[in-house]
C-alpha cells in the first residue's frame, strides 16, 4: 500500500497518519509539535551488502561454453596482493582473506577516503 505523495515524511517515519487518513483530527495532534528525526541514526541501521572481489576475467562466448570442471581460468588479479572490497558494488578499499573460526573473514587493509563519520556519531 503507498501513501499519498503529499504525506509529510515525519508522519511516515513516526508512525503517525497523515491528516487526510485520521478519523478525527484532536486540537491536541494540531497543536502538538512533530518531534525532530535523527537521519544520521536511521541511516546506521540500512542493511548494505559488502563484499570481496577477487578479480575478473574477460572471455569470449565460445571460452565460456567450452568450460568444464576442472577448468581455470587466470584472473585479473595477482596472488597474494589484496582484494578489492565493496559496498552494493562500489568500491571502499583494500581487504585480505583471513580464517575467522570455521568461516572466512576479511581484514581491512586499506579505506578509501569516504565521509562516514557522521553516520557513527
Amino acid at each position: 500500500m503507498s501513501a499519498p505523495e503529499d504525506t509529510p515524511v515525519d508522519a511516515l517515519l513516526g508512525g503517525e497518519l497523515p491528516e487526510q487518513l485520521e478519523d478525527t483530527p484532536s486540537e491536541a495532534d494540531a497543536t502538538r509539535a512533530r518531534p525532530r528525526r535523527d537521519f544520521s541514526k536511521m541511516m546506521r541501521r540500512i542493511p548494505v551488502t559488502l563484499t570481496l572481489e577477487v578479480g575478473a576475467a574477460r572471455i569470449t562466448l565460445a571460452d565460456l561454453a567450452s568450460l568444464q570442471p576442472n577448468s581455470v581460468l587466470e584472473l585479473d588479479s595477482i596472488a597474494g596482493e589484496p582484494l578489492v572490497m565493496k559496498v552494493n558494488g562500489t568500491p571502499i578499499g583494500r581487504a585480505e582473506v583471513v580464517v575467522s573460526g570455521e568461516n572466512y573473514g576479511l581484514k581491512v587493509v586499506e579505506l578509501s577516503d569516504m565521509d562516514l563519520d557522521s553516520l557513527t556519531s
